[in-house]
C-alpha cells in the first residue's frame, strides 16, 4: 500500500510541474509518464481519464499548498503593520520566481474551473483558505481587521498574481506592479487607512521641523 501511495503521489507531483509547463492542453497522461520515468499507461491506470487526471493534480495541488501556508504561518507572524507590509512584498515577490510553478497551476486551475465543478470546488476551498489565513497574520499585525477586510485584501492579491504573470513586464508599471514594495504598502493603506495625525506637529510647515 505505501508502494501504491509513492507512485501515486509521485505521478500528481509530476502532473502538477507538467500543468505549470505546458499548460492544460499538455496534460496528458503521456507526458505524465515520459515526465515521471515511468512505463507508458501507468497513469492512465492510476487515472483513467483525462478529467480523472485533472482533478487529482488539483487536489494534490490543494494539499501542498495548505501545507506551505501553515508552514508560513509555524514561521512567520507579523507584530505590527509594517513587518505585514514587509511579508506581503515577499509573498508577492516568490510569484515570478520561485513560487512560479504554484502560481502557474493556480493560474490554470481557474481556467479550468470554468467547466469542471470539481476544480471549481476545490478552487473555492484554496481561496477560503487564504481567507482565514490572511485574517489571522493581520490579526497578529494589530491591523483592524474584519472578515470583510480580510476578503478584500486577499482577493487583490489573487487578481495581482494572476496579473504578475500575465502582464508583459514593460507594462506592470501601468498597473501598480512594478514595484512590489509599494504595492504592498498602498493596497494596505488603503484597505487600513492609518487615521490622520492631529495636534501641533500636524501643523507644522517644513520650515518650522526640527533640523
Amino acid at each position: 500500500m505505501a508502494e501504491n501511495r509513492s507512485r501515486r503521489e509521485l505521478l500528481q507531483d509530476t502532473a502538477i510541474e507538467v500543468l505549470a509547463a505546458k499548460g492544460s492542453r499538455g496534460l496528458t497522461h503521456r507526458q505524465v509518464d515520459q515526465d515521471a520515468g515511468v512505463p507508458e499507461g501507468t497513469t492512465k491506470n492510476y487515472f483513467p481519464t483525462r478529467d480523472a487526471l485533472l482533478v487529482a493534480t488539483a487536489e494534490r495541488h490543494f494539499q501542498a499548498y495548505v501545507d506551505d501556508i501553515a508552514a508560513l504561518r509555524s514561521a512567520t507572524t507579523p507584530s505590527d503593520r509594517e513587518g505585514f507590509i514587509a511579508l506581503l512584498a515577499q509573498i508577492m515577490g516568490r510569484v515570478p520566481g520561485p513560487a512560479r510553478p504554484g502560481a502557474d497551476v493556480f493560474v490554470e486551475m481557474h481556467a479550468e474551473a470554468l467547466r469542471n465543478p470539481t476544480v471549481r470546488r476545490l478552487l473555492a476551498d484554496m481561496i477560503a483558505t487564504d481567507f482565514s489565513v490572511n485574517e489571522a497574520l493581520q490579526r497578529s499585525a494589530g491591523l483592524p481587521v474584519t472578515t470583510a477586510t480580510a476578503r478584500v485584501l486577499t482577493r487583490c492579491i489573487h487578481t495581482a498574481t494572476i496579473e504578475l504573470l500575465t502582464t508583459p513586464p514593460d507594462a506592470l508599471s501601468r498597473i501598480g506592479l512594478d514595484d512590489l514594495d509599494a504595492f504592498a504598502r498602498e493596497l494596505v493603506d488603503v484597505i487600513y487607512p492609518q487615521p490622520e495625525q492631529t495636534g501641533p506637529a500636524a501643523t507644522r510647515t517644513p520650515s518650522s521641523m526640527p533640523k
